[in-house]
């Protein structure tokens, strides 16, 4: 084990070993956003579309409830065992919705999703920090949020799957995929050593005064809002872009899911690069390097999501997307580096455990709103008000936001 993390590489393998457990992460919860058409035949419930966001929401809220705890549990506990025992709980809710008969049973089985989902983020984000230093820490990190990006693009095909076998195949398939990678990462995954007194992790055992100390923390309070912000045009491009495209363009929705979720996933791939080869260079000659490369990105999902809302062709909608997935995944990998500026190391997954939380609230009620939106008609014109909430962020993040020390010192 200690050869393991001795090598020079390995922590890159971790990013490698944590990218296919963040790509399952995202397929198993969102390729149900696009099979609603294939299941409503079998479940008279979700013809509605206000019932099938609630279906979707349910998930948010008890994974947003949940996060806190599971930043917690990820500063104490081995996030190796986490990690495996959370993919192995999620990827068999996956394979037991292909058994599903009714909306209870589908709800019950989102929200135990929802909790085994949440244990991963904290764990495994943390994990790739404490591996990497200033130096590599976005990008390490962006690379790994690719794995989301790429799991979302694969969960659209959920319904093209769907149509040439059955929805339930399609999960029964999907969820064993995902056990078996549980054992693998049994044998390849090692916990970072590092000494307790750096994790917080007294003989006594935890200390809530951890949740007092950030939450004491002015800045944290902005990283805060903003990652709310940004967390509510994110959700709603996950959980509602494939019915936009289908509705703005009058396509099926087995096109209009891989179209959704391809570009958004491609572009997102773009910017983490971007964002996180810019950003762990900017940092090197200005503090708030980090900042200013997620600004950019702030300031690039703007006009976008006012294109994607009220555009009617082909190429403005995919232009759109693609110009938000860019400025998305610059953001994303530099949440969790711009919290490292902030909060001490024995804090951080309890502090992106609070974070995940509030965005996945966020996240919950944009979809719930755009559910209703949906029946109303008027889908288009609330995705593109979500822009104006961003240039506040913006605002915020660029005025407020100032470190006084990077990360090697926090």
């Amino acid at each position: 084990m200690l050869g393991k993390q001795q090598s020079k590489n390995y922590p890159w393998v971790v990013v490698g070993l944590l990218w296919m457990v963040a790509l399952l992460n995202y397929m198993d919860r969102q390729m149900l956003s696009t099979m609603r058409p294939a299941m409503q035949g079998d479940i008279a419930d979700l013809q509605s579309a206000t019932n099938f966001g609630y279906l979707m929401a349910i998930f948010l809220w008890i994974y947003g409830l949940m996060s806190p705890l599971s930043g917690i549990i990820a500063d104490k506990y081995n996030r190796k065992k986490l990690i495996v025992g959370s993919l192995l709980v999620w990827s068999g809710v996956t394979f037991t919705m292909g058994f599903a008969t009714t909306f209870n049973q589908l709800y019950l089985l989102r929200a135990i999703m929802g909790v085994s989902e949440a244990l991963y983020i904290p764990a495994g984000l943390s994990l790739i920090a404490d591996y990497h230093s200033s130096a590599s820490r976005s990008l390490a990190i962006g690379l790994h949020m690719t794995g989301f990006y790429f799991g979302q693009a694969l969960g659209g095909f959920g319904a093209t799957v769907a149509a040439k076998y059955s929805w339930q195949e399609t999960f029964h398939f999907f969820g064993l995929i995902g056990v078996g990678y549980a054992i693998v990462l049994l044998f390849f995954l090692e916990e970072k050593i590092i000494s307790k007194e750096k994790r917080g992790v007294s003989e006594d055992g935890f200390r809530f005064k951890k949740l007092r100390s950030i939450l004491m923390n002015p800045s944290f309070w902005i990283i805060l809002f903003c990652f709310a912000v940004v967390s509510l045009p994110g959700w709603a491009t996950k959980n509602w872009l494939p019915t936009l495209f289908s509705t703005s363009l009058g396509i099926d929705m087995s096109q209009a899911g891989p179209m959704a979720t391809i570009t958004i996933a491609a572009s997102s791939f773009l910017g983490v690069l971007m964002g996180g080869i810019l950003s762990d260079r900017w940092v090197q000659v200005n503090i708030r390097g980090r900042i200013f490369t997620s600004a950019i990105g702030f300031a690039l999902t703007i006009p976008s999501l006012l294109l994607i809302g009220f555009g009617h062709s082909v190429l403005s909608v995919v232009a759109s997307a693609f110009c938000f997935g860019v400025g998305y995944g610059m953001i994303d990998a530099n949440n969790m580096p711009i919290l490292c500026q902030f909060v001490p190391a024995q804090y951080r997954a309890s502090a992106y455990g609070l974070m995940n939380m509030v965005g996945v609230f966020a996240g919950a009620v944009v979809t719930n709103v755009l559910g209703k939106s949906t029946d109303e008609g008027n889908l288009g014109k609330d995705f593109a008000m979500l822009a104006l909430i961003v240039v506040a962020a913006l605002a915020l993040q660029l005025f407020l936001l100032r470190p006084k020390a990077n990360e090697e010192s926090s």
